[in-house]
């Protein structure tokens, strides 16, 4: 492909240089630049791409996209007497997203493509949503928070959703691999940096907003207004002929926004108010879930492994989901009952003992509500929770999730999670205050232990026969950044070690 065909769907401020040049690889990173590259300058947070035009173009860059007017000697930046063509357009993030996706020919016109948004819930959403489209004889790739998957190919997650370049080219994978359709869990930092350019979502799910990333986001309306792009963006113009929609959840206090925001059908679900989809007759216990869906469709039973009053949300979404992509209810039923449980989402760890151990990816307030209050309706016992707060991010979540631990526990461990590059005590101090607030002494007990791993055993250490043990906040993650160095840390693993230690 030439410059000049690559850069056909952009609207350019300027262009010099012969645009003819062959390239055949894009990258916003001048260390990953080879020959044949397009160098594409995006103003970041913390760097300037603007800045290493130069190294790109020692690297052998075949052509430069910039944004900056300023962009040294634009038009005619050349090193070692070799010139370079340049365009300049007026945001060279988004315009990353559309040359990455025509680099890619365009991968997400050939797929259904399904977009989860939403502070809770995601990753559960499209595991069973996955499950349910490959009941109705569906291939489908994942991209989400717990890895990418293509086919039968696993691939660690770099982030929820990855940059441009590189979700195109798992796109691209997906479809050269034969998929059909792909799952993708879309963070609000994707849709704020534009990630998401490029990509053409069919069905786009809004699942709840509640405090999270404000150490990124300005403020909550910040946070939504991100979420929302997936809305607003979701129209019917495009490559594909086929109908889309909006599926949301109406007990959301910001869903009649989002129903207002999209310009296409929506479906609301909800267990409160009417809606589109809803569950009566819910069932609730340790063994899983059952209720009646109520859909556009007709009333059909749902019967599923997954636990607790948020799965109910959850799963009532995946229906919705599964509707509009033309699945029968029994489709729907026999890929809801298939999922035994998504990885570190309400995840029991079982090594003999005769209480119950659950490792849980909250590291919300609302959602260590939504595990404690399922933990609250299910306990045959006392309710032990083990949770900290992750540093260099939200510092303001900190106390709120400790005045939810005390308030919705029995005894509660204070500990570590990600640190970071903060101290542990001083996060975990700010999390004690809103445990000193909420707790009742009379009721509640509390330790701070800062090696996680001590507080994971004095947890099950701790527990009697009936009680339930809660390990929040990290799921399935299989490492601890403290510092700046990762190292390998399973809360699923030293649950188990610890159990097995004690019942033998």
């Amino acid at each position: 492909m030439t410059f000049a065909e690559l850069v056909e769907p952009l609207k350019l401020v300027e262009e010099h240089g012969n645009l003819r040049v062959e390239v055949n690889r894009l990258t916003d990173d001048s260390r990953f630049v080879k020959q044949g590259s397009v160098f594409v300058a995006v103003k970041g947070g913390r760097v300037d791409g603007h800045a290493f035009i130069g190294n790109a173009i020692t690297a052998g860059a075949s052509a430069l996209v910039v944004q900056d007017r300023g962009a040294p000697e634009l038009g005619a930046i050349a090193a070692s007497g070799r010139a370079v063509p340049t365009v300049r357009v007026e945001d060279s993030r988004r315009a990353l997203g559309l040359l990455a996706s025509r680099l890619s020919h365009e991968p997400s016109s050939r797929l259904s493509l399904i977009g989860v948004t939403g502070t809770n819930g995601k990753t559960t959403v499209t595991y069973l949503c996955k499950a349910i489209l490959e009941a109705g004889g569906r291939r489908v790739g994942i991209i989400g928070t717990v890895g990418y998957q293509i086919g039968s190919e696993w691939l660690a997650a770099s982030y929820t959703t990855p940059g441009a370049v590189e979700l195109q080219a798992l796109l691209a994978r997906m479809v050269d691999a034969g998929l059909d359709t792909a799952m993708m869990e879309v963070s609000s930092h994707a849709l704020a940096l534009d990630r998401t350019v490029g990509c053409e979502f069919d069905v786009a799910v809004y699942t709840n907003l509640t405090q999270d990333h404000l150490d990124f986001h300005a403020d909550m309306e910040d946070y939504f207004q991100a979420k929302l792009r997936l809305f607003t963006g979701l129209t019917m113009a495009g490559k594909k002929s086929r109908p889309k929609r909006a599926i949301v959840n109406a007990d959301d206090a910001r869903g009649h926004h989002v129903c207002g925001a999209t310009p296409v059908p929506v479906w609301t679900y909800s267990i409160q108010k009417q809606s589109d989809i809803r569950a009566e007759d819910i069932s609730l216990s340790l063994a899983g879930t059952r209720f009646t869906a109520v859909t556009p469709v007709g009333k059909f039973p749902v019967e599923a492994k997954l636990v607790g009053e948020h799965n109910v949300y959850n799963i009532l979404a995946a229906i919705g989901v599964g509707l509009q992509e033309g699945l029968s209810p029994d489709a729907i039923r026999g890929g809801i009952e298939a999922v035994e449980n998504v990885s570190g989402r309400f995840e029991r760890v079982h090594a003999g003992q005769n209480f119950t151990v659950v490792v849980d990816y909250a590291h919300t307030e609302d959602a260590l509500v939504r595990l404690l209050t399922t933990a609250q309706s299910l306990k045959t016992g006392r309710v032990i929770t083990v949770f900290g707060c992750g540093g260099d991010r939200d510092r303001g979540k900190r106390p709120r999730m400790g005045r939810t631990a005390a308030r919705l526990s029995d005894v509660v461990f204070l500990t570590s999670d990600n640190p970071r590059t903060e101290d542990p005590m001083t996060i975990m101090r700010q999390a004690e205050v809103g445990i000193h607030e909420a707790m009742d002494p009379s009721r509640v007990r509390y330790e701070m232990i800062a090696d996680r791993r001590l507080a994971i055993e004095a947890a099950i250490g701790e527990a009697k026969a009936g009680d339930m043990v809660l390990i929040a906040g990290k799921g399935h993650e299989d490492y601890q950044i403290i510092g700046t160095n990762r190292v390998h840390f399973d809360d699923r693993e030293v649950a188990r070690a610890a159990i097995q230690k004690l019942v033998h």
